[in-house]
């Protein structure tokens, strides 16, 4: 029997994943209507680049499509997705980019003083970060996650993912200090 259109919209999420499970592409097109823009915002907050999340997107649906019936209980579908998310973002940069954290402070510049540029330099910043460090904290401030919870999804230490939160913080405010000056010049006038 097909489904009314918007049948599977109006449902609670446990019950779209738990048809999903049984083979329902209808259902699982309906969990990627669901989930893809907040899976696709924290791919782009991992890897900085617009095509580049998208691809890993991509690959983070087809993975979870075919492994849905691995899934053991409906209601935790979101955790399970961002931590096929966190894999595939892990596996890709073991595969590619091996020298990205080898820039140096110094190769991050700072452009105009808008809010396009902001984000620019703070993707630039958050790039020069070693990768584990950038992950906690995409992780920490973009996925709203408990230290506990990083420290489970990406098998380090708790004391790990604090240490890489506040050092990555401090690297990322001494990178992004200019802002901070011209904002104080700019009270000055």
């Amino acid at each position: 029997m097909p489904a009314v259109p918007g049948y599977y919209g109006a449902g609670p999420e446990a019950l779209v994943v738990s048809l999903a499970l049984k083979g329902d592409r209808d259902a699982f097109a309906e969990l990627v209507r669901r989930r893809q823009s907040w899976i696709r915002n924290l791919m782009r907050r991992c890897c900085g680049e617009e095509n580049l999340a998208d691809d890993l997107s991509q690959q983070v649906f087809l993975q979870a499509w075919r492994k849905i019936r691995q899934l053991k209980e409906a209601d935790k579908f979101g955790s399970w997705l961002k931590q096929l998310a966190i894999n595939e973002w892990l596996q890709y940069r073991r595969k590619h980019d091996v020298l990205r954290g080898a820039k140096s402070d110094e190769d991050i510049t700072m452009s105009q003083h808008d809010k396009t540029s902001v984000a620019m330099d703070l993707d630039r910043a958050m790039a020069a970060l070693p990768d584990p460090v950038s992950l906690c904290i995409v992780l920490s401030y973009h996925a709203r996650m408990s230290h506990t919870e990083i420290a489970q999804l990406t098998d380090m230490q708790p004391g790990t993912v604090k240490s890489h939160i506040r050092r990555g913080s401090e690297r990322l405010r001494e990178s992004l200090s200019a802002y901070d000056e011209s904002a104080d010049a700019g009270d000055e006038v």
